[in-house]
C-alpha cells in the first residue's frame, strides 16, 4: 500500500469524524462582540431665540455629531432556520458637539452620552449547513441621551455664566446587513453594517451668575442618522 494511499485514507478518516462548522438552527441563540463605530451623516436646525440667531444677525449657528467607537454586544434569537430576532446593545457612546454653520466645526459646543437599543428582524438566506451565513434586517432604533453637557466656549460666546443642553430620546427605522462565517460549530467571525434613523430635538438654556434662566433657544431638531460598522466574534449555543 503505497505512502500516499495511506495519507488519502487518514485524511479521509479525520474529516469524516471532524465536526462540520454550520451556521445556524431554530432555537440557537447566537452572541456577538466587537468594536463598533458609529459614523454620524449629521446635520441640524440653525439655532435661534424667539426666531433670532443666536449669535445674532448674519451668523447661521448649527451643530455637527463627532465619531466614537465603543464597544458592541449584539443577540440573535433563531425563530426558524431562516429568521431570527437580533438585538443590538453597546457600552454607553460619547459624542462631542461641535460648531456647524458659520461657527468652525473644531469648535467644541458641549457632549453627550447615548446608548442605542436596536430590534431587527433578521433574514438569513443560506442553508443552515452553511458555515457562511449573510444576513439582512429591518427593525427599530430607540436612542436615550444622557449626560449632555455645554462647553465654557459655549457660554463665552453667549457671554453668560453658564448653560444647559438638552437632547430628546430618538424613535426611528434601522436597517443592517452582515454576514458570519463559523470557524467551529460554536465559534465564528462577524462582520455587519447598520443605518440607524435618529433624530432629536434640543434646546439650550442659559444663566446667570446665580442661576436664575435668563432665556432658552427655540427648539432645534438634529439629525444624527448615523452609518453603524461593527467587527468581532460570534459565538453559538
Amino acid at each position: 500500500m503505497s505512502r500516499g494511499f495511506k495519507l488519502s485514507v487518514l485524511a479521509a478518516a479525520v474529516m469524516a469524524v471532524a465536526p462540520a462548522a454550520q451556521a445556524f438552527e431554530a432555537g440557537d441563540f447566537v452572541l456577538r462582540a466587537g468594536a463598533v463605530h458609529v459614523a454620524p451623516d449629521d446635520s441640524s436646525d440653525s439655532i435661534t431665540v424667539g426666531g433670532a440667531p443666536l449669535l445674532g444677525a448674519g451668523v447661521d449657528s448649527k451643530v455637527s455629531v463627532d465619531t466614537n467607537t465603543q464597544l458592541g454586544l449584539r443577540a440573535t434569537y433563531m425563530v426558524t432556520n431562516h429568521l431570527g430576532l437580533g438585538v443590538l446593545g453597546a457600552t454607553p457612546f460619547k459624542h462631542n458637539i461641535n460648531g456647524g454653520g458659520d461657527l468652525p466645526s473644531d469648535l467644541k459646543l458641549g457632549e453627550t452620552k447615548h446608548l442605542p437599543p436596536t430590534l431587527t428582524l433578521q433574514y438569513f438566506p443560506m442553508a443552515s449547513s452553511s458555515a457562511f451565513q449573510p444576513y439582512a434586517g429591518v427593525g427599530v432604533n430607540y436612542t436615550v441621551f444622557f449626560e449632555e453637557k455645554t462647553s465654557s466656549n459655549l457660554d463665552t460666546a453667549l457671554n453668560v455664566a453658564s448653560s444647559e443642553l438638552e437632547l430628546d430620546d430618538s424613535v426611528g427605522v434601522a436597517v443592517e446587513v452582515g454576514m458570519d462565517y463559523m470557524l467551529s460549530e460554536n465559534f465564528g467571525l462577524n462582520a455587519a453594517i447598520w443605518w440607524a434613523d435618529i433624530n432629536t430635538d434640543a434646546r439650550v438654556d442659559v444663566f446667570d451668575a446665580n442661576g436664575t434662566k435668563l432665556a432658552e433657544t427655540d427648539e432645534f431638531e438634529v439629525e444624527i442618522d448615523p452609518m453603524v460598522y461593527m467587527v468581532g466574534f460570534t459565538y453559538k449555543f
